[in-house]
């Protein structure tokens, strides 16, 4: 009975207790917050339309000796840099987070969003934002504008590109190969300004230099982002040692020539040893003579079509009206960015690709790659998500999703449905594991290897210009295990004949963080909705596919990109799924290399 009583006397005091307390209302300043916040995305959705047109024609339109695309993409350039990185906006940012246990979630979100782009252009870096953006420009310009020759002729980009995939000639292979590194020569001191020009404009905001200012998207230091990729080559490196091996000999035996200790870069079916699936004809599942009989057209409508089938919109008519989507004209009197990429313009409804399609298979697992991207903008542009937050919940989400239906089109099942290859045919499921081992497996040492560490080195230990070229072949033969076909001095600057280093830097590691998680959700897609093989699925018309993939899509940059993917498919990021998927290849390519000598090593070095 004492102990009743007590216990009703204990809970009276506490009820008092809570009455008397006023419990704090964070509304009016929630409501200052907003409105800022409302006023920040209105003009920052203003500002990205003006420089993404001004980009856009750049990027498409690029006529020698015409200054006028520069000029104007500079001025749209500056405008966007003056706003998002004004001492107003730093300021008032600031003030807001030092309350942020008292403001929403989404707000918090928006303001530490704010922060991170003024990093890039803050207004205390002086003239160093217009200096930067004026040399990124010009980079660009000079990198797109290019004419590449060999011999006397003019050759395109994807005309090198095809003499390196296709060409049993070792001369011819030896030239192409030679012709598409000439541009870096044009580019290496614009990069050398870059890389101080970059770092200059990110450390007024207390970031290191700009190899730390990307990693902070992610929630990393430079260190944590360093050890995540390592520990993703270190997963990979097993079976990549296996298909380096592999491949050093059936190279040899197509060339009739000796086994070579490292592989020859010109040996290879890409510029930059980053994809060596032209290596395998994985037999009945040839699709261009199918994609022959169309033309490039038919290709991106069929693109949509898929995406339409799991229940995704139609693309709006100014898609087609706007975007740039196959090779300039010859004759046109202008070239063009060949680079394939997503745009969203006005992070609305303006959608855009830049491509230039052409009827193969590349290209067709190319478009519905961009058309990931195009649909993932589509998908988080609601009024639920502000446009500061339009953008994946980090950027390997984007890379991710657009791989991934990449992969996915390219299997079995859905090309018998759609047509592209007879059904029943007989293939060989083992060489297919192999030609998407020679993509998925094969970038990860390139782009968390080489790519990722080049820019370290530039930006984060500001290597001299005087050390490009041969930091950059250091790495492409400790990681790629990768030698050049002759001594590449430093009048060239190889590293710079990627996009990536030029107009997207120090983030490439995307890529590796996308391969991971593609097969992540490939692998919950094809167990807990499709019910299928991970090796064998269709998502041709499965709507629950894309009821899955608008609700991870949906939220853009307002959650958590951790806690959604757990939220999502019940897991931490993991290389698992990638490694189960690639697990039957291992015991085929250790027999294939019976009696074969290894070069790299059992374990990477870092």
């Amino acid at each position: 009975m004492k102990k009743l009583l007590f216990l009703l006397i204990a809970s009276s005091v506490v009820l008092i207790a809570c009455i008397g307390k006023k419990t704090e209302d964070n509304s009016v300043l929630q409501q200052e917050v907003q409105t800022y916040l409302d006023q920040y995305n209105t003009e920052y959705q203003k500002l990205v339309a003006a420089a993404s047109e001004g980009q856009w024609v750049l990027n498409t339109h690029i006529v020698e000796g015409d200054t006028i695309a520069k000029t104007n993409a500079a001025i749209s350039d500056e405008a966007y840099s003056k706003f998002t990185g004004s001492k107003l906006n730093i300021e008032t940012a600031q003030k807001y987070l030092k309350e942020k246990d008292k403001l929403t979630d989404l707000q918090v979100k928006q303001l530490d969003y704010i922060l991170f782009f003024a990093g890039n252009n803050p207004e205390t870096a002086g003239d160093v934002v217009k200096k930067r953006i004026d040399a990124t420009n010009a980079q660009t310009e000079a990198l797109f504008g290019f004419k590449y020759t060999i011999g006397r002729d003019a050759v395109t980009p994807n005309k090198l590109d095809g003499i390196l995939r296709e060409s049993t000639d070792l001369k011819e292979r030896l030239a192409a190969w030679e012709a598409s590194k000439e541009v870096g020569k044009t580019l290496k001191d614009g990069l050398a300004n870059l890389q101080q020009l970059r770092n200059a404009s990110v450390t007024p905001l207390g970031y290191k230099d700009f190899f730390a200012y990307q990693a902070s998207e992610y929630g990393m230091t430079s260190e944590e982002m360093l050890a995540l990729t390592h520990s993703m080559i270190n997963d990979v490196w097993p079976l990549y040692r296996e298909l380096h091996t592999w491949a050093r000999y059936e190279l040899a035996k197509k060339y009739n020539q000796p086994v070579p200790e490292y592989l020859p870069a010109e040996w290879l079916p890409n510029r930059w040893g980053q994809d060596w699936t032209a290596m395998v004809n994985v037999e009945g599942l040839d699709i261009d003579p199918v994609l022959k009989t169309h033309d490039a057209e038919w290709v991106v409508k069929q693109g949509e079509a898929f995406w339409m089938s799991m229940g995704f919109p139609a693309l709006p008519t100014s898609f087609y009206e706007k975007s740039s989507l196959y090779p300039a004209p010859e004759g046109a009197g202008y070239s063009k960015n060949n680079h394939a990429s997503a745009w969203h313009v006005d992070l609305d409804k303006d959608l855009r690709s830049l491509m230039s399609v052409e009827t193969n298979t590349e290209w067709w697992g190319t478009v519905l790659h961009e058309l990931g991207h195009i649909y993932y903008y589509s998908s988080y542009s609601t009024p639920e998500v502000p446009y500061v937050l339009r953008t994946g919940a980090n950027r390997g989400y984007h890379e991710a999703f657009g791989s991934m239906i990449g992969m996915a089109s390219l299997q079995k099942p859905l090309l018998e449905s759609q047509g592209l290859i007879t059904a029943g045919v007989k293939t060989d499921d083992t060489q297919k594991l192999l030609s998407e081992a020679l993509d998925f497996i094969v970038h990860i040492p390139w782009g968390s290897g080489v790519m990722t560490e080049f820019e370290y080195a530039l930006y984060a230990q500001n290597l001299p210009k005087d050390q490009y070229n041969a930091k950059w072949w250091e790495l492409v033969k400790k990681y790629q295990g990768i030698v050049p076909p002759n001594v590449r001095g430093e009048e060239y600057c190889d590293a710079a004949t990627k996009t990536h280093i030029n107009d997207d830097a120090a983030q490439y590691y995307d890529y590796s963080i996308s391969n991971v998680l593609l097969f992540q959700f490939h692998d919950y897609i094809a167990k807990n909705i499709l019910k299928q093989d991970p090796h064998a699925t269709n998502y041709w018309g499965s709507t629950a596919t894309g009821d899955f993939l608008k609700k991870v899509m949906a939220p853009g940059a307002t959650v958590d990109w951790r806690e959604h993917l757990k939220e999502s498919i019940g897991s931490d990021m993991s290389a698992k799924p990638m490694l189960d998927y690639f697990l039957p290849l291992m015991d085929y390519l250790k027999k294939q290399n019976e009696g074969r000598v290894y070069t790299l090593p059992e374990k990477p070095v870092f």
